[in-house]
């Protein structure tokens, strides 16, 4: 809402937040407060008038905003100058001096008047003349005429106050320390103090263009038509994620086109039927905000060529039905969360880096933007966000990129809207990729991808954050595509759009959330039973939280050495996951012996505790012979462990040589391998050896795709005609036969196939 209006500022307030919004209609020169003393004077007087505000922003061709932190020091210099010239009439002194001192009354007069002019323009000169002004005071006052002394020390006490006041700021205080040697008048002190953010007048969120004054470049790289630097601040422990934006690189033509068909796109509301499939209207908007840049391109005489025009309209697009900056970040590969914490605005957006760990962004939302998005996601998913109702969990979908995003809103956040964005890759990870990042090596994901086509249930455990549901999507790649997969989750998180993409026979169940429920959903231990009724599935739960377990190990039992039944659980070992089961969540002890394997994923933290990386730390079966206690009866069996020193999973003594029980368990519905170990060991070797592979050759055709899902899926299912037909044609085939046979369709495929995926 408008507060107040003026002929040359308005106060704008939202709850409690004032921000002035100053009209800049002096093009000549841009409007800065560091830079210009009459800018900051103009600025004071303001805030005089109006009252103290959060924050101000000029109002031109581009919004100068300067925040909260920078203009309480404006607010303070402003109450400073009222208090001297209202409260303690400082001008006034020529009226507290008898007759006789008229000799020396001008002189001081003029000396408290030079300090008063420059506050509102230039408080820092304005503090170091009353601090020499002062001194000279001291000094004469040391050797004056006995009938002048009473009314030297009266003005030696009031340029004292002045002086004091003044060092009571927080400004003067910043820059103490820089004060020695300083020059009256210059102004480049003030740069480093106050930098406005710069925004585009057609966008919302704030951006802090300019880097960090003294900050070292540690990282810098490209997302799409975005430029993004890491830097390293010596006083924050935290690095700095710069991001550059495309409509921050527009000339001043193509700014004010944006603007004005921006003022045109948001009158054109999407329905709420429409929000339901994000991808299609966006290409609806897409088509008509094309149409009209260049229709207003047309009319202005602005000549730009067909792939300017659509840069401009996905960027228009973006800011209208889209998600703003927030999309740019979750663009990145390397952003993992995206943080947007209470009261939105008043702090800068947070992300989790792969590589640089939690990092403090440029942007800042606006809190017309996080409503916005709100109403949004509440129309997506269909499910309320309100004070009954205070938060929400659903997914976002962005060409190339999908998030689960959580959003919390009073009461339960007494500040108002929140928002955490956790990203996911388009693509899922496959066990190559997992391998080149060393969560894996090659032999463990050859043994999963041999108890996957064993069809043994498992469960991926880990803490928050740990990689567990990408690392369940890996598997779900090993799966083959000959057998149908059903999903069950409250967030849609698990690739299965894309899996359908890429041949899968894929279905998607989405149950009532375990947090905040929702009554016209079915709940997750009701979508549990109703997957058993829809055919012979592999039955995939996105996260086991709470009473679906038991139905999860009804199905497990129901489907045991049928298809593969997997799901994640938060836990950081196979008893911890015991225990949370059995006696947190009610599954009997007995089911719980379904259970053929728990794969712990971690996240370990070097010795700073900066750095982090992801690894599957270790690889358990889950025995059945016993009653009571897991831990105590021996019924885990480590298949590999983590090894640090080493820094990967290892062997153990028990998969060596042969004495796990589900392997064998695998190895007897097989006729050939029923009581023969070495053919069971050379198989997972073989496997492992097939993926490693991959990862030779991607790296010596320099085709990371070779690693990504769309090829994967094709090489497992090659992995399999070939055995199959070696066994045809030679019976059991020699595992070096296979890889043979492997490298040659690679050797004669791999480039024809991968232009065909990109062509795709």
């Amino acid at each position: 809402m408008v507060e107040d209006k003026k002929q040359e500022y308005e106060v704008e307030r939202e709850g409690t937040e004032r921000d002035m919004v100053i009209k800049w209609a002096d093009l000549t020169i841009y409007p800065s407060i560091e830079g210009d003393p009459i800018t900051m004077e103009r600025v004071i007087n303001y805030l005089i008038e109006a009252g103290s505000m959060t924050s101000i922003t000029f109002s031109a061709e581009k919004n100068y905003i300067y925040p909260y932190n920078q203009t309480k020091l404006l607010n303070e210099i402003a109450r400073l100058f009222v208090y001297l010239v209202k409260d303690k009439k400082v001008l006034a002194v020529k009226t507290l001096m008898e007759p006789e001192c008229k000799k020396c009354v001008p002189e001081w007069y003029n000396n408290i008047r030079k300090i008063v002019d420059l506050i509102k323009g230039d408080v820092i000169s304005a503090y170091l003349t009353a601090v020499r002004t002062s001194r000279i005071a001291k000094s004469d006052l040391k050797v004056a005429e006995p009938e002048c002394v009473k009314y030297m020390t009266e003005y030696s006490k009031l340029l004292d106050d002045i002086v004091t006041r003044m060092e009571g700021l927080r400004i003067i205080k910043l820059v103490k320390d820089k004060l020695p040697g300083y020059k009256i008048g210059d102004r480049e002190i003030y740069s480093t103090i106050f930098e406005p953010i710069i925004k585009p007048s057609f966008m919302y969120t704030r951006l802090v263009s300019e880097p960090p004054l003294q900050a070292e470049v540690v990282d810098a790289y490209s997302i799409k038509d975005s430029n993004v630097t890491i830097y390293e601040l010596k006083d924050k422990i935290r690095p700095f994620y710069h991001l550059m934006p495309p409509e921050y690189k527009l000339d001043e033509h193509e700014y004010s086109l944006l603007d004005e068909a921006r003022e045109i796109m948001v009158k054109f509301k999407p329905r709420k039927e429409e929000f339901i499939d994000p991808a299609r209207m966006r290409e609806v908007f897409f088509n008509i905000s094309r149409d009209l840049v260049e229709e207003i391109a047309r009319n202005k005489g602005l000549k730009l060529s067909y792939s300017r025009i659509n840069k401009i309209a996905k960027i228009l697009v973006r800011l209208t039905v889209g998600f703003g900056l927030i999309e740019l970040l979750l663009s990145d590969e390397n952003v993992e969360d995206v943080y947007l914490n209470a009261p939105i605005g008043s702090v800068p957006v947070l992300i989790k880096h792969a590589i640089h760990g939690e990092c403090e962004t440029n942007v800042f939302p606006n809190i017309k933007d996080g409503n916005a998005w709100a109403s949004r996601f509440r129309m997506i998913s269909g499910r309320a966000l309100d004070e009954s109702n205070p938060v929400l969990d659903t997914e976002l979908t962005i060409p190339g990129v999908g998030a689960r995003v959580a959003i919390i809103q009073k009461p339960l956040s007494s500040n108002g809207l929140a928002f955490a964005f956790r990203r996911r890759r388009e693509r899922p990870w496959t066990m190559p990729l997992f391998i080149k990042a060393k969560m894996i090596n090659p032999l463990a994901a050859g043994l999963l991808w041999f108890l996957v086509d064993g069809a043994r249930p498992m469960l991926i455990a880990g803490t928050r954050g740990s990689g567990k549901s990408s690392f369940l999507a890996s598997l779900l790649i090993d799966i083959m595509r000959r057998f149908r997969i059903i999903s069950i989750e409250d967030t849609l998180e698990l690739p299965m759009d894309y899996l359908r993409n890429i041949g899968f026979d894929a279905l998607s169940l989405k149950v009532r959330s375990a947090i905040v429920g929702g009554k016209a959903e079915l709940s997750a231990e009701e979508g549990i039973r109703t997957s058993l009724r829809l055919g012979d599935s592999c039955l995939i739960v996105g996260e086991v939280r709470s009473k679906e377990a038991i139905s999860l190990y009804e199905a497990m039992r129901i489907g045991a050495l049928a298809n593969v039944v997997a799901g994640t659980i938060h836990g950081e070992s196979p008893y911890g996951i015991f225990d949370r089961l059995v006696n947190d969540l009610g599954v009997p002890v007995t089911s719980f012996k379904a259970t053929d394997a728990i794969i712990v994923c971690n996240k370990l933290r070097d010795p700073s505790g900066l750095r982090e990386v992801r690894r599957v730390t270790e690889i358990t079966e889950v025995g059945k012979d016993w009653e009571h206690d897991p831990m105590r009866e021996h019924a885990f069996t480590t298949l590999m462990k983590y090894d640090t020193a080493k820094d990967e999973l290892v062997p153990t003594k028990s998969l060596v040589e042969g004495e796990s029980e589900i392997i064998k368990g695998v190895a007897g519905r097989v006729r050939e391998w029923a009581g023969k170990w070495d053919l069971v060991w050379d198989n997972i070797l073989l496997r492992a050896n097939i993926k490693k592979m991959l990862i030779d050759y991607s790296e010596k055709l320099q085709s990371p795709e070779m690693l990504e899902s769309d090829f994967v899926v094709i090489a497992n299912d090659q992995f399999h005609k070939i055995f199959d037909e070696l066994i045809t044609e030679t019976g059991y085939p020699e595992s070096k036969d296979v890889l043979k046979e492997f490298e040659r369709w690679l050797e004669a495929n791999s480039l024809r196939i991968l232009k065909v995926i990109s062509r795709a």
